[in-house]
């Protein structure tokens, strides 16, 4: 793989070059843009010894005149990974500003880029600090979370960089190297359907696919190739190993997951299907002329029972129920029905469950009827842990 190391001016810079030699060693080829004011605290002949390639730091060598082009740099990276990443570099990133090789660089990456925040406590929590955070979040920015330990200020708290070891996991998990299912195929489904009524109203549901698509990342992460087979979301999944089919009904999820299940090794439905339809929806808006209209529904096709019935010895598949009561009979009774080896409970109405929540609180049922709970928290770590259980289980 080709990583860009992108150094800026902050303390903890002394940690990247034993960051490049572990990245080198494993075998990926990296090159190095670093700040200006970056080499007041690592050296460039150390770090271009170390990555074998010449630093990047201004636009051009003011010796040799020759030209440093910052979309040849972003086209040839697989990843760009700015750490130590400043306060002051975070903030000039998430207004766009463009006043260093660096910043003009990562404005060339589309969206292939993560970031090791490293600062003093009070500045990582600082309010501006943490919008800027959220808005290169919000932009398909990966961010490395600093450590809690011992700061170059003495104090100790949030804030320090990982050390080189953690910041390469992190880089590998993202790219899929050394994942535990390199070669594994899986298909995920993600988000509501929206089932036709007339000409522009729908039956639909509150998901927001944001479980779904956790799920897909966090087996990408792992070197996973995923179908992630999507209904209508404002989400986009940015990992190269990625893949999104759009569908809006449940009869075009289920016609995809006839496609690709067969040749999946694992499938998590995470999607929120309707389960039902109307039967002849109008092709022309319905005028409001009545004072009431029946509606005729029909059953919408099964992807999930499809899929169970259709399941091969080497295949895993995973369910989602989300309930209002009496949750657990009934998702162990969709565990046997549709031959499921694993299926996810959460229950609606509960403090920070259910739709459009960042958080949720799930529990995870074998095919043996056991119980795996997982309490309360943000749907990307739960999807890491969702993951780990496919893995130890599959």
């Amino acid at each position: 793989m080709h990583i860009l190391i992108g150094i800026t001016a902050g303390i903890a810079a002394y940690k990247i070059p034993l960051l490049i030699r572990l990245l080198v060693k494993q075998g990926h080829e990296v090159r190095v843009i670093m700040t200006p004011d970056s080499s007041d605290f690592v050296s460039p002949l150390v770090v271009s010894t170390l990555s074998k390639n010449p630093v990047a730091i201004e636009f051009w060598d003011r010796k040799t005149g020759e030209w440093n082009h910052h979309v040849a740099y972003a086209e040839w990276a697989d990843v760009l990974v700015v750490a130590p990443c400043t306060a002051n570099t975070l903030a000039k990133m998430s207004q766009g500003l463009c006043d260093n090789f660096l910043l003009a660089t990562f404005l060339s990456m589309r969206n292939r880029t993560m970031i090791a925040p490293a600062m003093d406590l009070e500045m990582y929590q600082h309010p501006t600090v943490r919008r800027n955070l959220s808005i290169l979040e919000g932009d398909g920015v990966v961010i490395i979370p600093p450590e809690h330990g011992e700061l170059a200020s003495g104090m100790v708290g949030e804030g320090r960089l990982p050390e080189p070891e953690q910041l390469a996991e992190r880089i590998n998990e993202h790219l899929g190297c050394q994942g535990l299912l390199n070669g594994v195929k899986a298909l995920v489904t993600a988000g509501p359907t929206y089932e036709a009524i007339d000409a522009v109203r729908f039956v639909g549901n509150r998901s927001s696919g944001k479980m779904g698509y956790a799920i897909a990342e966090a087996l990408a992460n792992q070197g996973a190739q995923v179908t992630l087979l999507s209904g209508p979301t404002q989400l986009t999944a940015k990992h190269p190993f990625i893949q999104t089919v759009k569908i809006e009904t449940a009869q075009e999820l289920f016609a995809s997951v006839q496609t690709h299940w067969p040749s999946s090794d694992l499938g998590v439905f995470a999607a929120a299907v309707a389960d039902y339809r109307p039967s002849e929806p109008n092709p022309q808006k319905i005028k409001k002329n009545e004072d009431s209209v029946t509606l005729n529904l029909v059953k919408t096709e099964d992807s999930l029972a499809w899929a169970g019935s259709q399941k091969k010895m080497h295949q895993f598949l995973m369910g989602f129920a989300l309930e209002t009561s009496e949750g657990e009979a009934y998702a162990k009774g969709k565990l046997i029905k549709k031959h499921l080896d694993a299926i996810v409970l959460n229950v609606l109405g509960e403090n920070g469950v259910g739709f459009n929540f960042e958080t949720n609180k799930i529990r995870i049922f074998g095919k043996e009827g056991q119980a795996v709970d997982l309490p309360l928290d943000s749907k990307k770590e739960l999807a890491k842990k969702i993951v780990a259980y496919i893995i130890e289980n599959k």
